[in-house]
């Protein structure tokens, strides 16, 4: 791709897009409890659980897993790495969706690869912001990356992986989305893209591009981020519930100028679920 350049175009005010009206679509799926004896439930402790069951149900020696990033992915490389380490499990390569995924799994004593289009990945989890009900489609990349992560690459690996594990909380698995969409953009005329994503939906939203630093207000600041590829990020902001990420992500994809987003799904699927009860639900797609 050819090298990008930041437009010099500003605008004083964010950007308004619609939210899309239409029901979501019926789904089936398979939901299961698993018991855990917590005495207190914070996130840490119930994502614990969550990592343990992910490692101990799904990895088998010989494998290569998708390592994933956030609070449960980062609990899960430390287990995996453990059980290497007593001999439990052996002959596992990892393959890190990010530059954080993978200094804790070198910590950890995890065997790396890079990824390649050509990768044979057998499994793969992460941590996911979003979870919509029923569909289990994703949203990920909400929180603040460094330059060198990707969205792309992290959505890649997921594509890849023979079979799939988000772990969340139980507050992150919703039905009607609120909050924001990160979708990324070519840097160049990347203000042309905003507008385009204007006209989409029917419900309300903001458009503001991802800063470097701190909040620097709707066009990015002096320092807008950056990613890996040379993109710009763009934090779409529903203030209405959306009912369908599918319907998003399906117009986000015609959209001239975008490159990806953090609309994400995959089946099979199975998201595991920890419960403020000290339990974990199980949900299979």
């Amino acid at each position: 791709m050819a090298s990008l350049a930041t437009s010099t175009l500003v605008y004083s005010t964010p950007v308004r897009i619609k939210t899309s009206s239409k029901p979501r679509s019926s789904s089936r799926t398979c939901k299961k409890t698993v018991p855990f004896l917590v005495t207190r439930a914070d996130s840490s402790s119930l994502l614990l659980h969550a990592a343990k069951h992910t490692v101990d149900k799904h990895i088998q020696s010989g494998m290569v897993v998708g390592l994933g990033s956030g609070q449960a992915s980062g609990l899960a490389i430390q287990y995996l790495g453990r059980l290497l380490r007593t001999g439990a499990l052996k002959d596992i390569v990892g393959v890190p969706m990010s530059v954080t995924s993978a200094s804790e799994a070198a910590k950890a004593g995890i065997p790396l690869d890079v990824y390649q289009d050509s990768s044979q990945i057998d499994f793969a989890f992460d941590d996911a912001d979003i979870i919509e009900e029923e569909t289990l489609v994703a949203i990920i990349g909400r929180r603040k990356s460094q330059s060198d992560e990707s969205i792309i690459q992290e959505k890649s690996i997921l594509k890849a992986a023979n079979k799939l594990v988000f772990m969340i909380t139980e507050n992150q698995y919703v039905g009607g989305l609120e909050g924001s969409i990160p979708v990324v953009v070519q840097a160049l005329n990347w203000m042309e893209t905003a507008e385009e994503i204007d006209d989409l939906f029917l419900g309300d939203a903001e458009v503001w591009r991802r800063s470097s630093i701190g909040q620097a207000g709707p066009t990015g600041g002096d320092y807008p981020f950056i990613t890996r590829e040379g993109h710009n990020v763009l934090d779409v902001i529903f203030t209405s519930p959306v009912q369908s990420l599918a319907e998003v992500a399906e117009s986000l994809d015609k959209v001239d100028g975008v490159v990806d987003h953090g609309v994400f799904s995959k089946f099979p699927c199975t998201v595991v679920i920890a419960a403020e009860s000290g339990g974990l639900n199980i949900v299979d797609r």
